[in-house]
């Protein structure tokens, strides 16, 4: 598996129990923390998962989708047939399609993905060793 996958895979695994834990009522979490922290690391989660998928794609064609995706799942929150009203009422659907629409979620997508591009650009991307040219001993 490629150095980007497996980074992105690892990332991800460590991604998804901190979005979970950041869901719990139970764990005395910062007002600030508890409301937006969630969302922010469902679309980092989003990112890293879509350069798992396509780690030969740019950086800026990843963050277009994960941004694009995730903010068609929130705007797909003012749908309420009732299939989806049925899946969002089940744990995965309500982690996976949300519940209602918040403009604020878009905020935070929007920093997820960020963040994910960040991470890209320090972590994953690789980057070729650059060749110097050589000194000019004669000036």
């Amino acid at each position: 598996m490629p150095r980007t996958r497996l980074l992105s895979l690892g990332l991800a695994v460590l991604v998804i129990p901190l979005g979970l834990a950041s869901r719990r009522k139970s764990l005395p979490w910062p007002a600030f923390f508890a409301t937006y922290a969630g969302d922010t690391l469902w679309a980092l989660l989003v990112f890293l998962l879509l350069r798992f998928l396509a780690p030969r794609r740019s950086t800026l064609a990843v963050a277009a989708v994960a941004l694009a995706f995730s903010f068609g799942i929130e705007f797909s929150q003012d749908l309420h047939a009732p299939w989806l009203d049925a899946a969002r009422r089940t744990l995965p659907g309500r982690l996976v399609l949300g519940a209602g629409f918040l403009w604020s979620d878009l905020v935070c997508y929007s920093v997820g993905v960020l963040l994910g591009v960040g991470l890209d650009v320090a972590l994953l991307t690789r980057r070729r060793p650059e060749i110097s040219a050589p000194a000019n001993d004669m000036a």
